[in-house]
C-alpha cells in the first residue's frame, strides 16, 4: 500500500504500539513519531522514531503537512482520550482514523475522526460513528444504529438494528443490546451483559442477562472526577 500520508501518534503504551503496527502494515500512513504530554513522557524514542512533548508538537509537526491518531484506552471512561483529541483539533491537527482492511463496513457508513476499527468487525448499513470510538475486534453494528463520539466497544459485542449507542459509554465483551434499544451516556455495560430495552439513567453501570443496574456509577467505577464528567 502506497504510504502518502504522515503520522503522529499520541501515546506510547500498548495501545499506541498496536496503532503504528496498524497503520504501518494496513494503511496509506507513514508513522513519523510518537508524541505524550511532557509529565508521562518516559522514552526519547519507540521503534526508531522519536518520542516528542505534546505541548510543543506543532512547532516540529506542521498540522497542515501532518494528521494524528490519539491511540489511549478507555482510561477514566474515555476522558483521556477526549481531553487530548480536542487539544489536538485545538492546535490545528486533522486525526486520522484507521478501518481494517479485514472489517466489513458498507460504503455508505458514516464515520467522524480518530476512531479505530479492527478487524473482523461488521458495521451495517446507514450506520453513524461520531469521532474518537474504538471498535476492538469482532463486533457487530446494525443497520441505521448511531455510536455517538467517545466511545469503546471491546470484542464480540452485538449492537442490534436502529440502536442508538450515546456519548462515552464502554461496552464489556459480549455485550448484546437488542433492536432500537438506546443507551445513555456514560453507561458501562459489563461483559456478557444483554438488554433489549431502553436503559434510562445515564452514568450506570449495568451487568448480567438481562442487565440490571448496580450500585455504583460509572464514574466510581472509573474513577473519573467530578469536574470530569
Amino acid at each position: 500500500m502506497e504510504k502518502n500520508k504522515k503520522l503522529v501518534i499520541i501515546g506510547t503504551g500498548e495501545f499506541g504500539e498496536i496503532a503504528y503496527e496498524y497503520f504501518t502494515y494496513d494503511s496509506e500512513y507513514e508513522v513519523v513519531a510518537f508524541a505524550e504530554e511532557r509529565k508521562f513522557r518516559s522514552k526519547n524514542e519507540l521503534y526508531g522514531l522519536p518520542v516528542v512533548d505534546l505541548e510543543n508538537l506543532e512547532e516540529m509537526y506542521l498540522p497542515k503537512d501532518f494528521d494524528v491518531f490519539v491511540a489511549v484506552t478507555y482510561v477514566k471512561l474515555n476522558r483521556v482520550r477526549r481531553r487530548l483529541y480536542h487539544i489536538c483539533k485545538e492546535k490545528g491537527y486533522r486525526c486520522a482514523s484507521y478501518v481494517s482492511s479485514r472489517a466489513f463496513v458498507w460504503h455508505n457508513v458514516e464515520m467522524g475522526e480518530n476512531t479505530f476499527i479492527f478487524e473482523n468487525n461488521t458495521v451495517q448499513y446507514h450506520v453513524k460513528i461520531g469521532n474518537n470510538v474504538i471498535l476492538w475486534s469482532g463486533n457487530h453494528v446494525g443497520h441505521r444504529t448511531v455510536i455517538e463520539d467517545d466511545c469503546w466497544l471491546t470484542s464480540h459485542d452485538v449492537i442490534s438494528g436502529f440502536c442508538h449507542i450515546k456519548r462515552g459509554c464502554f461496552l464489556g465483551v459480549n455485550a448484546t443490546v437488542g433492536d432500537n434499544v438506546t443507551i445513555p451516556e456514560d453507561t458501562v455495560l459489563g461483559a456478557g451483559a444483554l438488554t433489549v430495552k431502553n436503559l434510562e439513567e445515564s452514568g450506570s453501570v449495568y451487568v448480567g442477562s438481562p442487565a440490571r443496574k448496580l450500585d455504583r456509577t460509572s464514574y466510581e467505577q472509573f474513577g473519573v472526577e467530578e469536574e470530569e464528567r
